[in-house]
């Protein structure tokens, strides 16, 4: 093998699991460089780019590995923000970490680590991959931390160029080599919020970037019962922050999101759970992508609607305009515009969609 072909760039992040990806790497032979990605600039005491570069940096000096920076700040708001941003004044709720995969992670980062002479690029997702034929994308061993989901909207030709090496791993086991082998973030906590932007209060967060357009909070009767801050910052299902008390006549359940008017800038709310105005059992996607060949016709398969979901059975029918329409065998609830449709079989992901409606019946989405 060459040096060339032997060279594997890790995103180092600074957490435990990139960490031992890169560790796992060194022990099969590999020239293992680590690539600290910095995608948010603003220091506002939520994001922690400063302390993750720090771990990233000990990390590296106990692997004995040279660590390169990289700021793709300025790629991350337009190619992932200005979108994430469109999505919610348009009154969808968009989940940015799956196009931050697609054009940060495994696109302009991919490309970086090309430039470094890397045949192939490396991060710590729970994902696997199988190279026995075409590239194929299959869930993490540790089902309970899958990424497979956030993955899904990858670019086919990047699979061949891209390696998870502690997708076979529980992160029990992840966290016990890197105790074994001295590496510093053991035990650091998992990161959690938006992709590289980080746990925050989000609708203060939002709301540096997005007006309020106050609007009725209404009964699907028509019924007013207070007013919202703007539609961008409620979602479908969402039950707190809706600041509606007590209604003469009315049971005091709790109240769910279950529609945006966006012609009368109304949210519409229902009380109870699994309020029939929750459910549906089918669902229109945006164009697919296919992590594979399309298929020709209907098929069967497994779907999520969320990151988290369990899987659920699913007849699957693509449209010859690249859209699908995706019918549940049992009901789902709050099905949200600018969420995904994520297809599986059995482990392998075929790949997914944007949500773009969803309905009681597949009769009530066509036109």
């Amino acid at each position: 093998m060459s040096e060339r072909a032997s060279r594997i760039v890790v995103g180092l992040s600074g957490g435990v699991d990139s960490a031992v990806a890169a560790l796992r790497l060194l022990e099969r032979g590999h020239e293992v460089h680590g690539l600290y990605m910095a995608n948010w600039e603003d220091d506002d005491g939520y994001c922690t780019a400063a302390q993750d570069f720090q771990d990233a940096r000990a990390v590296a000096d106990v692997l004995g590995i040279p660590l390169h920076r990289v700021d793709f700040s300025r790629e991350y708001r337009e190619r992932v923000f200005a979108s994430f941003l469109a999505q919610y004044e348009a009154g969808r709720t968009p989940n940015p970490d799956v196009l931050c995969n697609r054009e940060i992670k495994f696109g302009v980062c991919l490309a970086h680590a090309r430039r470094l002479g890397a045949a192939r690029f490396a991060t710590g997702h729970y994902a696997r991959l199988r190279h026995d034929g075409p590239p194929q994308l299959h869930k993490g061993a540790d089902l309970a931390r899958d990424q497979s989901y956030f993955l899904h909207s990858i670019e086919r030709e990047a699979l061949a160029a891209i390696e998870f090496p502690i997708g076979d791993l529980l992160k029990d086991d992840v966290r016990a080599i890197a105790r074994a082998a001295g590496l510093p973030v053991y035990d650091k906590p998992d990161s959690t919020g938006i992709c590289f932007i980080g746990e925050r209060p989000f609708r203060e967060f939002l709301g540096r970037y997005l007006d309020d357009r106050p609007g009725p909070v209404e009964t699907p009767e028509g019924e007013w019962l207070g007013s919202h801050h703007g539609l961008a910052f409620y979602t479908l299902g969402q039950r707190s922050g809706l600041e509606i008390g007590g209604r003469a006549g009315h049971t005091g359940g709790a109240w769910y999101v279950a529609r945006k008017d966006a012609a009368r800038n109304a949210l519409v709310v229902v009380q109870g759970h699994d309020h029939p105005l929750l459910q549906g059992r089918a669902l229109l996607t945006g164009p697919v992508h296919w992590l594979g060949s399309p298929p020709a016709g209907p098929f069967r398969a497994q779907a999520k609607v969320r990151y988290r979901q369990a899987d659920q059975a699913v007849e699957v029918t693509p449209l010859a305009d690249g859209r699908a329409l995706l019918e549940f065998d049992l009901d789902q609830r709050a099905v949200t515009p600018g969420q995904y449709a994520v297809l599986y079989e059995g482990t392998h992901c075929l790949g997914g969609a944007v949500i773009e409606s969803g309905g009681a019946s597949a009769g009530a989405l066509m036109p």
